[in-house]
């Protein structure tokens, strides 16, 4: 298994997948073939269906000025729904060929290469067994990461966490409207500054986690600088549970670090051993694993115990199984922004859970991890990240009666 390093990533929105994966297949087949003329890059599957919404052009553009970039909706039979074709031209000659597979994260994969990011650190296939490690060693969960991981995590995370406060921050401090033409208005400066008459403090506690998540949020679907966590769609959850718990609460950073170390390997688990891309398994892929995530991570900063650990990241991803990907007008906006807010109050609740009824479950984390991937794979492919179904289709088809009333 990959480092945890593998999960988080500094990049600009508002989707992993087909900002921060093709901008970096970009930059790495110009390195290939820095003597071509013209480069040519071909989009199909959920790429070519959302990638426009997605603004995938532009972030193959800034990588690679000048490059023409074609959207092929009809090809199919691909080796991933998020499937690029590469070539560099030398007059009308092809000098090099390249098809890069942009797997979740912001994480690509060359076709018949090894050519993942990290070596492998783990030799420890799933949680499980993880966790069978720390028990016959008396270790907890960031004591176990640490010691595969090596000396300079602690630095990384930092850096990472940093730049999850930035987004939730400059996301408070914002207004206005989106970018993308659905003329959605920016909420968390508001929500965060909105209480209730008579608010209680399980209330307050659960509108400004909201508030957080929608900071991180909209600064990823303005296309801003956020943190894969495990992906761009998914960026709010685990920083509005963390940011809470630090400026509100009042954990130390080196506490919220050794929280991350953990919710970095859970999302780890599911990159490895099922998948964090929307365009193969819907949202339960992004925003389900982002909630298990943190749900892990806050459970980490409570100091429960293993199997309570392990409880709170198998129900926060349990009830999100079957969650379908269909973005509005294929941007990460509707229901995207929201969902977020949502799964950072399910992962509070799912960790709450845990205190009581971890010694009575029946479901191991890789038993839902499994379940996961499996019911993404046996979803219809109009509700992973195509915009040809659900949310996305009703709302294009009341927009269109509206046009015809008036």
């Amino acid at each position: 298994m990959k480092s945890i390093k593998s999960v988080y990533k500094v990049g600009n929105g508002p989707s992993s997948s087909h900002t921060v994966g093709p901008h970096n297949a970009a930059r790495l087949f110009m390195h290939r073939f820095p003597e071509a003329e013209r480069y040519e890059v071909t989009l199909y599957g959920s790429l070519a269906c959302t990638g426009e919404g997605h603004s995938t052009k532009k972030a193959i553009l800034s990588a690679m000025p000048g490059a023409a970039v074609l959207f092929d909706k009809e090809t199919r039979d691909l080796p991933h729904p998020n499937t690029m074709l590469f070539r560099a031209y030398r007059g009308d000659s092809i000098i090099g060929e390249n098809r890069i597979l942009s797997i979740g994260g912001g994480s690509i994969r060359i076709e018949n290469e090894d050519s993942d990011e990290e070596n492998e650190v783990y030799p420890e296939k799933n949680f499980t067994e993880m966790l069978e490690y720390c028990t016959a060693h008396g270790l907890t969960l960031p004591q176990f990461i640490h010691l595969r991981e090596g000396d300079g995590l602690n630095d990384y995370l930092k850096e990472i966490w940093r730049a999850m406060q930035d987004e939730v921050e400059r996301g408070l401090r914002t207004e206005g409207v989106l970018p993308g033409g659905l003329n959605i208005t920016r909420k968390a400066k508001s929500l965060y500054n909105k209480r209730c008459y008579n608010e209680s403090s399980d209330i307050a506690m659960n509108r400004v986690i909201a508030s957080y998540a929608f900071a991180a949020c909209e600064e990823n679907a303005g296309e801003n600088v956020v943190v894969t966590a495990p992906t761009c769609g998914g960026c709010g959850v685990i920083p509005a549970v963390l940011y809470y718990m630090e400026h509100d609460r009042g954990y130390p950073e080196s506490e919220i670090l050794d929280a991350l170390a953990v919710a970095g390997l859970i999302g780890n688990v599911i990159r490895t051993n099922a998948s964090i891309s929307g365009a193969e398994c819907g949202c339960q892929a992004e925003v389900g694993s982002a909630c298990s995530m943190a749900a892990g991570a806050l459970a980490t900063l409570y100091k429960l115990s293993l199997g309570q650990t392990e409880y709170s990241a198998e129900v926060a991803m349990e009830h999100n199984l079957g969650l379908t990907c269909d973005p509005v007008h294929g941007l990460v906006q509707i229901p995207c922004i929201e969902r977020n807010a949502v799964a950072a109050m399910r992962a509070v609740s799912s960790v709450n859970l845990s205190r009581f009824l971890a010694e009575t479950r029946k479901i191991s984390f890789d038993d839902v991890v499994d379940t996961m991937y499996r019911t993404g794979k046996d979803m219809n492919e109009k509700y992973r990240e195509t915009s040809h179904g659900g949310l996305a289709v009703m709302y294009m088809e009341r927009e269109s009666r509206k046009d015809k009333q008036n």
